[in-house]
């Protein structure tokens, strides 16, 4: 490795005209670190990616690699290998050409080239492949040849943009688990660009969540989801994301739809609040507050129940396999402990 592969974001601005695409953002990975730049689309997380590279410039703001400020670095001068989500792949090459490619750019000796390419086609179990074109691969084939590229620079730090978008969910799923297992095993720095929480949380040691041009949230992905700082974090975090629903602490009570839910935090002034409350957390139980089911979406192992509470909707997640009908009288209860708060007007969570 050439590198500890550290970086480091200063107030990093990116203006189109009159339009920020980046708003001041600050962050840093540590070495080894899997970090993830999680956001909707529009969101400015392939806008930072591509500042890292060298692909973009900043409008201001400064960017460190190991301490070393490259703002002013193209793309060629950083030692960076970047996986894009169309593989970038050369299809009148071999995949031993497209894996060489970058090692002939820096004019590496052929007898020097070939095992380097041998051993990066065989981390990602392509070595068989070796003769054929991209357009002779499947998606998840010409994911790894891509991959490949990157590996056989032995970069300090690797850039991923939506990596595994264009392959199906069982790819997808089979290529996350082997992008980690190659991340730890290569000791490399990945900066992993989606849109998909999911990826996000499953593969991240930290992830940033981007919202317009900000970063709203930065930590474990479990900390992220276990106390989001937003109520835009939290409708964005979890599959089905949060339940936020419109109320107000009165005494002891959190009160929804005009009735109480649950017990509020001891000492906590009458406020207007945004309820939140993740799906899992809510309980269709024997007592507690009648709701109706509006549409049952069963996935096998659990169901997703669409509820009206008095009018609001809310969704819970069970998995006792219980039948329930669109149209049935349901009670649900929400533990104290379960429910986050947020402030009405700021929008941004309340710790008791």
């Amino acid at each position: 490795m050439t590198g500890l592969g550290k970086v480091r974001f200063e107030d990093v601005v990116k203006m189109h005209g009159t339009f920020a695409a980046l708003k001041g953002v600050d962050f840093e990975i540590e070495p080894g670190e899997f970090f993830a730049l999680l956001g909707p689309s529009g969101s400015g997380k392939s806008t930072t990616l591509r500042i890292l590279a060298g692909l973009d410039m900043p409008t201001r703001g400064r960017v460190f690699l190991d301490d070393e400020d490259v703002t002013a670095q193209d793309a060629r001068e950083r030692d960076v290998a970047m996986v894009f989500q169309s593989y970038a792949l050369y299809p009148h090459m071999t995949v031993a050409q497209n894996i060489a490619f970058p090692l002939e750019m820096e004019k590496k000796s052929k007898g020097e080239i070939e095992p380097l390419v041998r051993e990066a086609a065989r981390k990602v179990r392509i070595d068989h492949l070796l003769d054929r074109r991209p357009g002779q691969l499947s998606g998840g084939q010409q994911q790894r040849c891509a991959l490949a590229r990157a590996i056989v620079r032995r970069a300090k730090l690797f850039l991923l943009d939506e990596p595994l978008s264009n392959l199906d969910a069982k790819l997808r799923l089979e290529t996350r688990a082997e992008l980690k297992r190659l991340q730890r095993d290569l000791g490399v720095t990945a900066v992993y660009v989606t849109h998909d929480q999911e990826e996000a949380m499953t593969l991240a040691d930290r992830m940033a969540v981007f919202m317009e041009g900000e970063i709203q949230q930065m930590g474990r992905p479990a900390d992220v989801f276990v106390r989001p700082n937003s109520v835009d974090v939290a409708a964005f975090i979890g599959s089905p994301p949060m339940n936020l629903l419109p109320g107000r602490v009165e005494g002891e009570q959190v009160v929804v739809a005009g009735k109480p839910l649950t017990t509020a935090p001891a000492g906590m002034a009458a406020r207007d609040v945004i309820v939140g409350v993740r799906p899992g957390a809510v309980h269709v139980t024997g007592t507690g507050r009648a709701a109706t089911v509006e549409f049952v979406e069963n996935l096998g192992d659990t169901a997703i129940l669409d509820l009206k509470l008095d009018g609001a909707p809310i969704r819970a997640r069970i998995s006792d396999g219980r039948p329930f009908a669109d149209g049935d009288t349901v009670a649900i209860s929400v533990a104290p402990q379960d429910i986050h708060l947020f402030d009405a007007a700021t929008q941004k969570r309340i710790d008791a």
